[in-house]
């Protein structure tokens, strides 16, 4: 089924305007979600405002928005107010600088757009395309909607350009606060991290591999509860975490599950290409001459 485009802008680039459509890159993955009943007739139940101060119930009309600027005082907006504060739209992207891809951390990384080119805008888009991937760098552009400003990268990917809102500054903490206690890597424990990264290493990620089996559990207990069966329940205590191991030991018998778990090539099948270049070899071979009697 074909995308939709949910907006259409154009990219500011120098002196080049690049009309293109906007498309959404996710899709909604059909979480399972459980709605909250009434036990004793098993009806739906709404959601209710209490004002704390008398007790009693607040009906929408009544509510007004505030913002807390000391410890229970507000001071409060109406939505005129709030429409004013908000960013106008103007449907482009001004971009505003290129950084090399590799130094955009992905700890910045969130919503992802696709972006294709609109009438009129191939020939540029495939421009800037084909000139960011040479010079392996992203733009950095700022767009604004839905009332907000946002910080965007866009990036060459096979076939296009992916539009990739990023977090600001302020929105992403700095690892130094998790404080991370310094330890001594021994060469030995090393040399088998190494060797076990390289036993379950593959050459490119392929998100088709990977399915959300706790969905597809969820969904097969449900079934079974619509069908009127009772789910057993597990009464077995997880294991604790933080248990104190041997590394040298873990990381051996790690390495040697990868191996043994790692497809082998089968005997017959590494005799092959040997067997193969042979008869090569003889079908190309200059025959004997005949000796003459």
């Amino acid at each position: 089924m074909p995308a939709r485009s949910i907006a259409s802008l154009t990219i500011s680039f120098g002196l080049v305007s690049i009309p293109v459509k906007l498309y959404s890159a996710t899709q909604a993955s059909g979480a399972i979600s459980f709605n909250l009943l009434h036990k004793d007739c098993g009806s739906r139940l709404k959601q209710q405002y209490i004002c704390i101060k008398e007790d009693v119930l607040v009906e929408r009309a009544d509510m007004v928005k505030g913002y807390e600027f000391a410890k229970d005082q507000y001071v409060t907006f109406t939505p005129e107010e709030l429409k004013e504060m908000e960013e106008k739209g103007t449907n482009a992207i001004e971009i505003a600088e290129f950084v090399p891809s590799d130094t955009i951390d992905p700890v910045f990384y969130d919503k992802a757009y696709y972006l294709g080119p609109d009438k009129g805008g191939a020939k540029p888009y495939a421009l800037l395309t084909e000139g960011m991937r040479q010079t392996g760098r992203s733009a950095l552009a700022r767009y604004a909607a839905r009332g907000k400003q946002y910080i965007v990268q866009i990036r060459p990917v096979a076939d296009g350009l992916v539009m990739q809102q990023l977090l600001y500054a302020d929105e992403v903490r700095t690892i130094a606060d998790v404080g991370i206690e310094k330890a001594e890597v021994k060469e030995a424990e090393l040399k088998l991290a190494v060797q076990l990264i390289d036993q379950i290493s593959v050459d490119q990620f392929d998100p088709g591999s990977y399915q959300d089996d706790v969905k597809k559990r969820v969904q097969m207990l449900i079934e079974k509860k619509i069908e009127g069966e009772q789910i057993s329940i597990s009464t077995g205590e997880p294991e604790p975490a933080g248990k104190v191991i041997d590394l040298m030991q873990a990381l051996r018998e790690s390495v040697a599950k990868a191996v043994a778990a790692k497809p082998s090539t089968s005997a017959a099948a590494r005799a092959e290409p040997r067997k193969a270049a042979k008869r090569a070899t003889a079908q190309t071979a200059e025959p004997k001459k005949a000796s003459k009697r």
